[in-house]
């Protein structure tokens, strides 16, 4: 009886191996006959054949398993636009480059345009050059499936199953997921979301993803364009270029510029991309004219290099940073200055044994590729950038005539699942990060149970990394006239609660009816918040009819909560802000 159990749980084990990995139907079908094939010869045939020992029967079956997850390990295979198995094309749309064609979403309330090339691919010796101008097609273009992701590390897809499982809790098993997504150097391509029909004048969000500048894709579902294209808005996203492809910075590369530049290559794509939104979006009813950028995590992050950028004015008017800014003094992430960006440069080179940069681009984007946690920074360049954000912002220099931006209560939620503190390790992590402000900060946050040094070290960590940069954005934009408007995300549900990017699935309005992870409550402020998405993104002011007043700000001190009541609040962090101030410098 015991064995009988542990043959079963083990088979169970093996087929949440198989589903969590993707592993085909064919993986499945072959497995399946093996462990029929090892039940009938244990069952049967092994007790009259007392030569052959029972136990090889069941090593066979073990030995095999490994073989059947390599041999029916998922394709790649492109992600499609929707999630519809057989989607109704839309009407052929013109763009400078050609024609195309579209799919409709389920209820066929939606456009989407997926896949369509903003860029030459940068490959080869376009390998760290600027963009350059997307080439013509020939005939209709299918714009059906989204582009490979960007060049990235990757994991085995049991690792991202069991990613969903942890942080999200929504895994659903499915028939149709038994794929891996492309990723290529080749992926400079945007999607666009439009609500049906012959629409104009629409407001354009445009949305740079996150992912620390190393990871991440435009399909993701919960900043999918669908729910705010319902509403009437059109949605575009892009994939640019990440980590080494993107941010990687040499002297070498920097003389071969035309316009001397180097190390911010992901930011050129976005603003090519921008460009392209410009002179093509009002084909598919936006208005080039009224465009807000928006970006969550290292996404806002460069939402907030760009409002900086000379290269960037005029592209668009107003701004969505969620959950980062690099406009404080001293970014804490994703940003470096031009002689740090070279002295990591001159050490890939060194690791990688190339004396230039011919045998750099020689080398396979698949061995470059793992130098992503070390190329993953926006750069002062002189050209892009001409001095940090903090310096132009102190100076009145920005692009963007209205701010919409925010963090959420618990940002540090998937950075510290490993870096919890208990009170005989959170005086050593202050100290270690603080140094000769550790008393201020302890005076702030006086743990004394291992609970309460969990919780402080939470909040300084989200606070640090996230918050602090918003109220540094917040009291620059206040002092240059621009129209600001600050929030503090902090609802709770089945999913990621409020933690980092918990509240894109709300502001995007891609909560699915009947999901168990959230209720009417949820539905009710996913509702409140795309209402003050869109008026901001038609008006540059969120508020409107039916809607608690949400006030300009003015000292920065107070903030709109979004959580389980919607309304203003005080900043509770002024005390901790005060210090890391002192430590910035922040004037």
């Amino acid at each position: 009886m015991v064995r009988r159990i542990l043959n079963a749980v083990l088979l169970l084990l093996m087929l949440a191996v198989l589903e969590l990995n993707k592993n085909t139907i064919v993986g499945w079908a072959v497995f399946i006959l093996l462990t029929a094939g090892y039940v009938y010869l244990r069952e049967k045939p092994l007790k009259e054949a007392k030569f052959l020992p029972r136990a090889g029967a069941w090593l066979g079956w073990i030995v095999s398993f490994p073989a059947v997850l390599i041999l029916s390990y998922p394709p790649v295979r492109s992600v499609p636009a929707v999630n519809v198995g057989d989607p109704q094309k839309t009407g052929v749309v013109t763009v400078a480059q050609g024609q195309l064609t579209g799919v409709f979403n389920a209820d066929k309330s939606v456009e989407v345009y997926a896949g369509i090339p903003y860029a030459q691919p940068p490959v080869g010796g376009l390998r760290w050059r600027e963009p350059q101008d997307a080439l013509p097609w020939e005939g209709v273009r299918e714009a059906d499936t989204f582009a490979p992701m960007s060049m990235q590390p990757t994991n085995l897809p049991i690792y991202n199953s069991l990613s969903q499982i942890v942080a999200y809790h929504d895994y659903e098993i499915s028939l149709t997921d038994n794929y891996v997504p492309p990723v290529s150097e080749d992926s400079l391509y945007l999607n666009i979301w439009k609500p049906a029909g012959d629409v104009s004048g629409l407001p354009v969000l445009v949305y740079i993803h996150g992912g620390s500048l190393q990871t991440g894709q435009p399909w993701y579902a919960d900043y999918s364009g669908e729910g705010l294209a319902k509403q009437g808005a059109v949605v575009v996203n892009m994939g640019y270029r990440l980590g080494v492809f993107g941010f990687f910075a040499d002297e070498e590369l920097q003389s071969e510029s035309p316009d001397g530049t180097t190390g911010n290559y992901g930011l050129l794509d976005q603003i090519k991309a921008l460009e392209w939104v410009r002179d093509n979006i009002a084909a598919f009813g936006g208005d080039p004219g009224n465009v807000t950028l928006s970006g969550e995590s290292a996404g806002s992050a460069c939402v907030s290099a760009l409002c900086t950028s000379p290269l960037a004015s005029g592209l668009f008017r107003r701004v969505i940073m969620e959950s980062s800014t690099v406009v404080s003094v001293n970014p804490p992430h994703s940003f470096r200055l031009l002689e740090q960006a070279f002295n990591s440069g001159a050490e890939l080179k060194a690791r990688h044994n190339c004396a230039n940069i011919a045998e750099l681009r020689a080398l396979p984007a698949e061995e470059l590729v793992r130098e992503a946690y070390t190329q993953h920074h926006i750069t002062v360049d002189g050209y892009v950038l001409t001095e940090t954000p903090y310096e132009s912002y102190r100076k009145g220099i920005h692009n963007e005539e209205a701010i919409l931006h925010g963090a959420n209560a618990e940002e540090s939620g998937p950075f510290i699942i490993f870096d919890h503190a208990n009170m005989s390790s959170y005086e050593t992590k202050i100290r270690d990060y603080f140094g000769e402000h550790t008393d201020d900060i302890l005076a702030i946050y006086p743990a004394a149970t291992d609970e309460e040094a969990d919780k402080y070290w939470a909040e300084i960590y989200g606070s640090v990394f996230f918050n602090y940069p918003h109220y540094c954005l917040d009291r620059l934009a206040v002092r240059n006239g621009i129209p600001a408007y600050e929030y503090l995300f902090t609802k709770h549900n089945g999913r990621l609660g409020c933690w980092h990017s918990g509240e894109m699935i709300y502001c995007f309005g891609n909560i699915t009816d009947g999901s168990p992870l959230f209720d009417a409550n949820d539905c009710e402020l996913s509702k409140t918040m795309t209402a003050y998405w869109l008026n901001f993104m038609k008006t540059g002011d969120p508020n409107g009819a039916g809607l608690p007043v949400w006030e300009q700000s003015t000292t920065s001190e107070r903030l709109l909560e979004f959580g389980d009541n919607v309304g203003i609040i005080d900043e509770k962090r002024l005390a901790l802000y005060e210090v890391l101030d002192s430590i910035e410098r922040f004037e």
